[in-house]
């Protein structure tokens, strides 16, 4: 299962402090002021190393330019998408080495719900955090096939979600979607973050203010790797 270490926002830090007995902590009152400088490795503080560019144009894109649907990446006999269902979900059963019949997404980071997932009437989508036509519009026309196919099925780009969500992102960027569960927020945006760090895609800059305004209230979240 993908583990979150999801970042409280600094109102909900400052209250969880208080209810723990420890709002008399000069040191941990002044980590939960909004604004307070990034911790060192911290998503915020790369926000600021994303090449800022406008958005391409759109011409040229299709699913296909990306690949053929999911591609066994890691050469390990599964689709990506069979490892990102076992990887984001509990109480996987299975059917044979691969295919994912059932499960529960026990915390959507989207929707902060838990989603039952049964195989072949499923609620959850496997999403791209980083859409595939964003990145289209923002670097990735310019690279050869075999790193879009990559890019495709990277599991630092793919999540288990809710399908309604996802459906409403659709390729949208942080500037102009983000996921209704406040709390899921920050890990949200430092996946997209680290996701166009890895690649060399660039952000708006829209893109990179809403980025910055996400990740201002969670200053110590970290960029995750992959």
């Amino acid at each position: 299962m993908r583990t979150y270490r999801i970042a409280l926002p600094a109102a909900a830090l400052a209250a969880a402090l208080a209810l723990t007995g420890c709002s008399d902590s000069k040191k941990d009152t002044e980590k939960a002021k909004p604004g307070a400088p990034a911790a060192k490795g911290a998503a915020l503080a790369a926000v600021d190393t994303l090449t800022v560019k406008g958005r391409a144009a759109k011409t040229g894109y299709s699913r296909d330019q990306f690949g053929k649907g999911w591609t066994d990446t890691d050469s390990n006999g599964c689709a990506t998408r069979e490892d990102i269902l076992k990887r984001d979900l509990t109480d996987v059963k299975l059917r044979g080495k691969c295919d994912v019949t059932s499960g529960t997404l026990a915390h959507d980071v989207y929707t902060g719900t838990t989603i039952k997932f049964v195989r072949g009437a499923s609620k959850v989508d496997i999403d791209h955090v980083v859409a595939l036509s964003d990145a289209w519009q923002k670097g990735a026309q310019q690279w050869d096939k075999n790193k879009r196919v990559a890019f495709a099925n990277d599991p630092l780009n793919l999540l288990a979600v809710d399908a309604s969500a996802n459906r409403r992102k659709s390729d949208g960027d942080a500037a102009t979607w983000l996921p209704t569960y406040a709390q899921g927020r920050c890990t949200y945006v430092a996946d997209q973050v680290a996701v166009k760090k890895k690649y060399g895609l660039w952000v708006t800059d829209a893109e990179r203010d809403a980025m910055r305004k996400v990740l201002t209230d969670c200053p110590a979240q970290k960029l995750p790797t992959g």
